[in-house]
């Protein structure tokens, strides 16, 4: 019964992901204009929902977590949790950020500063670089996480609590078996993942080997490209095959540390005071204008900032949220409602504003005072908007050199992680899912992206896998509904 249910999950997903990456290859023109048509039809119709959602999950959140209930433990009052607090803290932060924050850290707080949130703001002035700083800090807050944190908590609450799967579709049901029709859910997670992680990994192999041809001076960037993705391939395979506690486990560990240290150098040796002032003032003024921030839309003005922004980071959020809110749960086993939630929406936050007004008020500092061209590059190549800052400070080479190495351990850290996730939902929500899975995923993963990189289809395979944001948004209310039932119950 339970390889039949695997069955319907694994072997359908299998073939619909292949499917999907050759579709995104041989019709990639066709892809990204239908795709990026449906996205901003969904962004400029539900864009509301999206924005309206996010910000329930939070409030959700928060009352939970300061509740009765707050104090119940995943797994029940016996049960013990399998990762110190830090090290849980290193995998959940390793798995939910990665590339991005890397170099939006950096990109984001320019682009703001050039294209201010605000049709009445001038761009470079000090009151866009002061909400430049606001805005980042709110995209990268709580709200980044807070799609994940429900789904992860309801699951991990009806797979340690109440003995089901760790599933999506297991929130779903009242019985311990799945609805007949339930299990699409599973497959569309995985779906999901599989694209989104994908495309990630594309997107991470071309900025990466972008910056390896420029500091080796080599100049054959397909050679660079191919390297660069044979090398994660490689490293996230013998990961996968160690398992969480031997690869996820010290992966998570080496990218934070990397992380902290590339902080505190940059912290150190740039703008120290400049950069205390500006993390200050940027958190005090997130906090003061939460709620107009969380709610903002533009019916009176043709301002299209929060659906390039806010909102598309909300769809995006919310799209992997399977993914991150499965492998939390996974983790979570032994913390109480109110340690999960305050650990996956406060820390995540603290590191996020931290990275951000570190290397993003470098950037701003540098601009806004030396004028060192970072407004003009970031339109043309984002990604290469770091490594240019670097040019101005001490030993440029060698701090190139080591975020690269954070990037790629980013980078080892989440398709791990995805394979796991996805290996999980396709063995019926096992917590130990059979090898050959893992291994098959994580070369499915690898070949997605290699045939995405070689004929393109990329951008619209990720513009695809984020309008599934909008059934899964309702999908994660329903899980709320259900969860709220269940613990009053239990209670």
């Amino acid at each position: 019964m339970n390889k039949q249910k695997t069955n319907k999950v694994y072997i359908p997903s299998l073939v619909i992901a292949f499917i999907l990456a050759l579709s995104g290859a041989i019709f990639s023109t066709q892809i990204n204009e239908i795709s990026g048509k449906i996205l901003l039809i969904v962004s400029n119709l539900f864009g509301w929902l999206y924005l309206l959602s996010v910000f329930i999950f939070c409030i959700f959140l928060f009352v939970i977590a300061i509740s009765k209930y707050g104090k119940m433990t995943l797994g029940g009052s016996k049960s013990v949790a399998q990762y110190n607090i830090l090290t849980w803290l290193c995998m959940l932060l390793a798995t939910g950020f990665g590339v991005g924050l890397v170099f939006y850290g950096v990109a984001e707080p320019i682009f703001h500063y050039i294209q201010p949130p605000f049709d009445d703001m001038s761009p470079k002035t000090t009151e866009a670089a002061r909400h430049a700083m606001q805005y980042s800090f709110f995209n990268w807050g709580i709200h980044q996480w807070a799609a994940s944190a429900v789904v992860g908590l309801i699951i991990a609450y009806f797979q340690y609590n109440h003995e089901k799967r760790g599933l999506i579709s297991s929130t779903l049901t009242t019985s311990n078996s799945r609805s007949n029709h339930l299990y699409l859910l599973d497959i569309i997670a995985i779906l999901v993942t599989i694209v989104g992680i994908a495309t990630s990994l594309g997107l991470g192999v071309i900025q990466i080997s972008g910056e390896a041809q420029k500091l080796t001076g080599l100049a054959d960037k397909d050679m660079w490209s191919i390297v660069t993705l044979g090398v994660i391939f490689f490293s996230y395979m013998i990961s996968t095959y160690s398992g969480i506690d031997r690869g996820i486990k010290y992966l998570s560990i080496i990218c934070m540390l990397s992380c902290i240290t590339l902080m505190i150098y940059i912290l150190i040796s740039g703008p120290t005071l400049f950069i205390i002032n500006t993390i200050l003032l940027g958190l005090a003024d997130y906090f003061q204008n939460f709620i107009g921030m969380s709610l903002r839309t533009s019916p009176f003005t043709e301002n299209s900032w929060a659906g390039s922004w806010t909102i598309f980071y909300w769809a995006w959020t919310i799209a992997w949220s399977p993914f991150v809110g499965t492998f939390i749960a996974r983790i979570s086993r032994g913390r109480t409602i109110r340690e999960f939630v305050f650990g996956v929406l406060f820390i995540p936050l603290l590191v996020a504003c931290l990275w951000i007004g570190v290397m993003g008020s470098s950037a701003l500092h540098l601009d806004f005072y030396s004028e060192a061209g970072l407004s003009e590059l970031v339109l043309i190549d984002s990604s290469a908007t770091i490594f240019e800052m670097y040019n101005s400070m001490p030993h440029p080479a060698i701090l190139s050199t080591a975020t690269l190495l954070l990037l790629f351990f980013f980078l080892v850290t989440s398709i791990d992680s995805a394979t796991y996730v996805v290996s999980q939902i396709s063995d019926n929500g096992s917590q130990s899912p059979a090898i050959y899975k893992r291994i098959t995923w994580g070369i499915l993963i690898s070949i997605t992206c290699w045939i995405l990189l070689s004929f393109g289809g990329l951008h619209g395979l990720q513009s695809a896998s984020i309008i599934a944001a909008l059934p899964l948004t309702l999908i994660i209310l329903l899980m709320i509904r259900n969860f709220i039932k269940k613990l009053k119950e239990d209670y």
